[in-house]
């Protein structure tokens, strides 16, 4: 799929892999595999923006993927994000859509909400919420259609 395909169809809370199909290099090369990296790996899609101009600059739609969490002992220092163009030369799969009945807790109303957290159920949801007191945070529970496939969308090779 292409970044625009992600960013039309695929639901928030949704798990991409991205790759500029290359093979991946044997792991003896720290550095060529980390730069492999860089372009080939997955995260959870957290945000979609639409394109805006600002004054004679005009940014285009785009996406970030939330890639993971660094710390110790239960505490984050460390959120790493990723933001895709829908120009992206890259090539993207849903690997993961959210399970119906799953609850997405996002950071505001609207469009620009972020994904702070997609829980199992409703209880789960509120649980986290209670523990991590986001003052304006939004419950939106998982439908079926956001769960269902797209026929178009397909599986990259």
């Amino acid at each position: 799929m292409s970044a625009q395909s992600i960013f039309d169809q695929a639901p928030i809370g949704a798990l991409i892999r991205y790759s500029d199909g290359t093979p991946r290099p044997p792991q003896r090369f720290k550095n060529k595999l980390a730069a492999w990296e860089n372009s080939n790996n997955l995260g959870r899609l957290v945000r979609k923006a639409a394109a805006h101009t600002i004054g004679n600059h005009t940014t285009p739609a785009s996406f970030t993927l939330h890639q993971g969490d660094f710390g110790s002992a239960g505490v984050v220092v460390l959120r790493v994000f990723k933001t895709f163009s829908v120009g992206s030369p890259l090539t993207f799969t849903v690997v993961e859509r959210p399970r119906p009945g799953a609850v997405r807790i996002l950071d505001r109303a609207g469009e620009g909400a972020e994904l702070l957290h997609l829980a199992e159920n409703r209880a789960a949801a509120q649980a986290w919420l209670a523990s991590h007191r986001y003052a304006d945070a939004v419950l939106d529970e998982v439908s079926d259609d956001d769960a269902t496939a797209s026929a178009a969308e397909g599986r990259a090779a």
